[in-house]
């Protein structure tokens, strides 16, 4: 399953925990500073598999990581209850 990351650049402090956490080497320093001065976490997306390490790591909460395979997945909602959490089932 291959993934993407996608990072808000403006907000990173980079601190660069996803940069050493991330196993594939997708995430890397950005060798330009963003607006606050920071030079942020910048994916490259070569090689991402989709584990999310990198976005369970960060501190900030600013990465997301979505999956190729989204159609292979479906929300299922609880009838009746629209505010219950929802459950994620893959389809066969």
């Amino acid at each position: 399953m291959a993934g993407k990351i996608s990072i808000d650049t403006e907000r990173c402090k980079g601190c660069g925990l996803c940069v050493m956490i991330c196993p594939k080497k997708c995430i890397l320093t950005a060798p330009d500073s963003n607006q606050n001065g920071y030079f942020p976490a910048q994916a490259t997306n070569a090689g991402c598999t989709g584990c999310a390490q990198c976005a369970i790591v960060c501190p900030e909460g600013i990465i997301e990581v979505c999956w190729d395979d989204a159609e292979r997945i479906r929300i299922v909602e609880i009838a009746g209850k629209p505010d219950a959490p929802r459950l994620i089932e893959e389809k066969a």
